[in-house]
């Protein structure tokens, strides 16, 4: 699978006759590899190793409803209250993110209304802060630690 600007992680792989699959330690089941699911399996990890997300307060393919239709965030983070704090998209290492991609996670945030919005192709990763008094907003340098995260 492709190199990630990421740490290496311990996942696990399997063979079965669907073809290799990953397993998603959030959603506790095996998954057919693709190359977004090995972003969003390596980056989920990241959070949870590196910067300290509780696991049981993620969600990965969490499904949304926005105006009539159905749709599923590839991961949104939670408070202790379980309230949703960040939404993250992922894309193929090979697709360069865009203003399409931001326009898709920000399409799921006129649901959410989160602070902050991630968007990772494994290799280039963005972080937004959404300043809601201000109506403004702030790409910051690094992916903040949990603690940040949920911090008023």
């Amino acid at each position: 699978m492709y190199a990630l600007n990421l740490p290496n992680y311990d996942v696990k792989i399997r063979k079965t006759y669907n073809g290799i699959e990953i397993f998603d330690a959030l959603r506790k089941k095996f998954l057919i590899l693709t190359p977004e699911e090995w972003v969003r399996q390596n980056f989920t990890n990241y959070l949870i190793v590196e910067k300290r997300y509780p696991a049981s307060l993620m969600a990965n393919e969490a499904t949304i409803k926005l105006n009539s239709l159905t749709r599923r965030c590839d991961t949104i983070v939670y408070n202790n209250m379980l309230e949703p704090v960040a939404i993250c998209e992922y894309k193929n290492p090979e697709i360069v993110i865009n203003q399409d991609t931001f326009d898709q996670i920000v399409r799921y945030n006129i649901v959410l209304k989160v602070k902050y919005l991630i968007v990772s192709n494994g290799i280039t990763h963005y972080c937004c802060k959404i300043d809601y008094t201000k109506m403004d907003y702030e790409f910051l340098k690094d992916i903040p630690f949990y603690d940040e995260l949920i911090s008023p």
